[in-house]
């Protein structure tokens, strides 16, 4: 632990963790901080947001503070991963690669939204921290502690349980950083691990963390059923009646951005009926409609995916980075410091660049992994394997099981792309050939998506006229 104590990314992550909560406490509270806090305060949880951030928020409410602890620990574990993953490499005289690891913390498409209390923000804290543990033993070719797998399984389970498909990033990423293992029994630990935590994921909302059903899990096929009743006018597979997907049709329900328009107003009344079955009920509706219209289904989840991956679609696209002061609200959630707003307004200009689209990383993620499967086990190989694994599959899960387009959903694809690569470079250099097609591909990504912000209307400029649009 000497070196530990001597590494100089690691007291550095630490300095810029103080900088970045003294800059912004206490933190900014958006719409869904705000919901979840007023559980805390009323003491009555749901599933609809987290119950596992909801409960944990409780206990640093007793010391009071708003949202200021649940910002100071996000940061703190943000940068603390990123420390150590900094501090291996430092000791095996990758210098360089520290330096780009806390670089890629400090980009403001990552750093910026650790102000924010949201649930993602949270997962990509437990998921770094994790990997930051994990990886001061892997990347120095030493075996890990046991202690130190019990502390990153803690990690990894909350970050599990804040993020409803967060189980596509920490089940594959817990795997691939074991030490040994052959592909047929990785992939074997993988799937019994993500039947583990859809299984038991619902009994610990429900049972240890006390949330009630919200009915958030019918979110999923009600927006998939409406897509494809929209666009085929079946009735009989989708569970939604003639009249309800007229009126789908007339107010412009469906929307390839999010499934909102569904969940309230004259939208809700058309597909009343649906929503009233039960999730199991509705899930086999869906696969009924899906097998009976996959041209239908796979147009909407291809149009949706674009989408979230910003991708084709017009400049302008909302949800691509923090407000500078929190949802108004009259249950003591204040605004960040000055600094904090002040970074957060100047920096906005780039959300809508390359960097922050998420196809890009995944293009990088994807380039990345290819090189990672050939190369030979090696300790900086085997990291940047298990973070390169864990974004395509996170990313992957949009395909099927995403609702909505927030550029927050692919913070930890972004950043575990970014760093997995980092790695990737301390070891070899990629050779010539995969440099050219990756590249290649990069710029194609890039042409076309400033080829389609420059050709197609520019997005909706807020919430309410991304309903309306």
């Amino acid at each position: 632990m000497g070196k530990l104590a001597r590494s100089w990314p690691l007291w550095a992550a630490l300095l810029l963790a103080a900088a970045m909560i003294a800059a912004g406490w206490p933190g900014i509270a958006q719409y869904d901080s705000v919901e979840q806090f007023r559980q805390v305060l009323s003491g009555r949880y749901d599933d609809w947001h987290p119950p596992a951030m909801a409960r944990l928020w409780s206990l640093f409410h007793l010391a009071g503070g708003g949202a200021g602890p649940m910002m100071a620990m996000q940061v703190l574990f943000y940068w603390f991963g990123l420390g150590l993953i900094g501090a291996a490499l430092a000791v095996r005289e990758a210098r360089r690669t520290a330096s780009l690891a806390l670089a890629i913390g400090v980009l403001p498409w990552f750093a910026v939204w650790q102000w924010s209390v949201l649930k993602d923000v949270q997962m990509v804290a437990a998921m770094l921290a994790a990997t930051g543990i994990v990886g001061w033993w892997r990347l120095r070719g030493r075996p890990v502690p046991w202690l130190a797998w019990a502390i990153a399984g803690i990690f990894l389970a909350y970050a599990s349980l804040v993020r409803a498909n967060a189980l596509f990033a920490t089940v594959p990423l817990a795997v691939m950083l074991l030490p040994k293992g052959r592909w047929p029994v990785r992939l074997a630990l993988v799937a019994a691990g993500l039947a583990a935590v859809l299984v038991l994921t619902p009994l610990i909302d429900a049972d240890v963390l006390g949330a009630t059903p919200s009915g958030v899990e019918t979110t999923v096929p009600l927006f998939d059923l409406a897509a494809i009743a929209v666009r085929t006018g079946d009735t009989a597979s989708t569970g939604i009646d003639a009249a309800g997907i007229a009126e789908l049709r007339r107010r412009h329900c469906v929307k390839s951005y999010f499934w909102d328009p569904l969940g309230n107003g004259p939208c809700a009344d058309a597909v009343a009926d649906l929503t009233s079955r039960p999730a199991g009920q509705m899930y086999a509706l869906l696969a009924g409609a899906a097998f009976r219209h996959p041209v239908a289904y796979v147009e909407h989840r291809l149009a949706h995916l674009n989408m979230t991956e910003r991708w084709w679609v017009g400049r302008g696209l909302i949800d691509n980075w923090p407000p500078s002061g929190s949802q108004p609200n009259r249950i003591g959630l204040g605004n960040p410091g000055r600094a904090a707003s002040w970074w957060i307004d100047a920096a906005h200009p780039l959300a809508d660049t390359p960097l922050g689209w998420p196809v890009v990383w995944l293009t990088l993620a994807l380039a990345g992994l290819v090189e990672a499967l050939r190369r030979s086990p090696a300790p900086a190989r085997d990291v940047a394997l298990a973070l390169l694994v864990s974004a395509v599959s996170l990313e992957a899960s949009f395909a099927a099981v995403s609702i909505a387009a927030d550029l927050r959903y692919h913070l930890w694809s972004m950043m575990a792309a970014g760093l997995g690569v980092a790695l990737l470079w301390t070891e070899a250099r990629p050779p010539p050939r995969l440099l050219f097609v990756g590249g290649a591909a990069l710029v194609l990504v890039v042409a076309s998506g400033i080829a389609a912000r420059a050709i197609l209307p520019p997005a909706p400029s807020d919430y309410d006229a991304m309903l309306a649009g």
